[in-house]
């Protein structure tokens, strides 16, 4: 009996090729399979490396599936999709859909193209190789589906300040699911997500709860998407509208110098800002009434000649429907300005030459103010050639020298009207102590005795009114 010699792995795959080759085009590809399957049962020679590897894919794009073989023997390569339907085997294509195209094929490589990438394209593809023992690799084709929807809602399109608002964000049927951040200008929030699945793909929503302040008006509510399939920021804002009470500032337009006298006048202006903008300014005196001369216009308050009457408290009161605020301006009125005569000044060269020149006559008293004149420097060279310890020393006995100096010359005043007031004295005394003469003397020389001498000086009462008297 003689023994049947079954072919080898890849004579079982030569012999599959012919036979479809041959077959009709209906069975072409069951006659392919069948055999192939049947050749992959039986072990015979070496096995081979093959291997490939995972593809991750954004939905629409082009995915590339690569099977590969390390030392290959011309071993029959196909590539299976997730349905192990065949989509090439060597260079031929007996899956009819086109979005798949060889870019390679070699005895070491298949590589195919898979364009228009959907989620139902997504699972495992299979890498065969007819080899004796036969190789099956696998690659796992992920698609990434970015948000189709990114939509805010504010819970009120205006807010009042102190309120606190609801905001949502919604990101529709992503995969996987996105991750929404909350940005407040520039200024990072957190929210509260929820993730809804469906049918392999994610819905999520994020709920931010916002305290409003007059201070997030107009700044936008930013939400913001990461996700692998996003490149870029992808983001939707919505801007605050928040209302609020006025804010009240009062601004003295005059006097400029701010300091409120007697007689001037007084203007101040009421600013009042708020949304929406205040309709109603009014101003008024606190517990007192406005003065008479008072003018109001608008949010302008006007009082000429001031007097100490108008001193008190003036308030600017502004509302609008959000509420009301006001600003206080307390007006204290001074005095006039006085007028301070100029101060005079007397001169005292005369004076001080004077003593300088009596210093310079007198006696030993003074010589110590003299001397200390004479030490005084002549010229600014002097001083120039002087040490620095030196000038400083010789400023303070310069100064020294002009005190001896006035002291010495008051005493010498003192001094000379002294000596002048003995002289006067001395010439009064003088002029009473002179010789005493008169006519009644006359005839006294001539006389022989005295007792005629006196008769001859009596010379009768007749010559009584011809005497006169001679100071010498």
């Amino acid at each position: 009996m003689a023994s049947a010699v079954l072919p080898s792995g890849p004579q079982c795959a030569a012999a599959a090729a012919a036979a479809a080759a041959a077959a009709p085009p209906g069975l072409r590809l069951r006659l392919l399979l069948l055999l192939l399957s049947a050749a992959a049962l039986i072990p015979t020679g070496d096995g081979q490396n093959l291997f490939t590897k995972d593809v991750t894919v954004i939905e629409g794009e082009v995915a590339t599936i690569s099977c590969q073989v390390n030392k290959s023997d011309d071993s029959v390569i196909q590539l299976l999709n997730p349905n192990r339907q065949t989509i090439y085997f060597r260079d031929f294509r007996p899956l009819k859909d086109s979005r798949f195209q060889l870019l390679n094929f070699s005895s070491s490589e298949l590589k195919v193209s898979l364009t228009n990438v959907s989620i139902s394209d997504e699972g495992r593809y299979f890498c065969q190789l007819y080899t004796d023992p036969p190789q099956e690799s696998y690659t796992t084709i992920t698609v990434l589906v970015p948000p189709r929807n990114l939509m805010i809602d504010i819970q009120k399109d205006t807010a009042v300040e102190g309120e606190e608002i609801e905001v949502n964000c919604t990101a529709m049927a992503s995969k996987p699911a996105t991750t929404i951040r909350w940005f407040k200008g520039s200024k990072e929030l957190k929210g509260k997500s929820e993730v809804e699945e469906w049918s392999d793909m994610y819905t999520v929503t994020s709920q931010l709860m916002l305290k409003v302040h007059k201070e997030d008006d107009g700044v936008p509510v930013i939400c913001q998407v990461e996700h692998p399939a996003v490149t870029g920021n992808l983001q939707t804002q919505r801007y605050l509208e928040v209302q609020y009470k006025p804010q009240v500032h009062i601004q003295m337009t005059y006097p400029l110098q701010g300091l409120t006298r007697e007689g001037d006048a007084l203007e101040l202006t009421c600013e009042a800002i708020g949304k929406p903008q205040p309709v109603m300014v009014t101003w008024v005196r606190v517990d007192d009434e406005m003065p008479q001369h008072a003018v109001l216009s608008g949010p302008n308050l006007f009082i000429n000649n001031l007097n100490k009457t108008d001193n008190g408290t003036y308030r600017c009161e502004a509302s609008n429907i959000v509420g009301k605020a006001h600003s206080d301006y307390m007006l204290y009125v001074y005095d006039p300005p006085t007028t301070i005569p100029p101060p005079t000044t007397t001169s005292t060269t005369t004076t001080t030459t004077t003593i300088l020149t009596i210093i310079t006559d007198t006696t030993a008293t003074t010589e110590p103010a003299v001397h200390g004149l004479t030490q005084l420097p002549n010229s600014a060279e002097e001083l120039d050639s002087e040490d620095l310890s030196d000038s400083r020393a010789g400023e303070e006995g310069a100064i020294r020298a002009v005190d001896h100096a006035v002291i010495g010359g008051v005493v010498a005043v003192v001094v000379f009207a002294m000596l002048c007031l003995l002289i006067i004295l001395g010439r009064y005394f003088a002029r009473h102590k002179g010789t005493y003469f008169t006519h009644e003397a006359k005839g006294a020389d001539d006389a022989a005795d005295a007792d005629t001498a006196i008769i001859n000086a009596e010379g009768g009462q007749n010559n009584s009114e011809e005497k006169k008297e001679y100071f010498i």
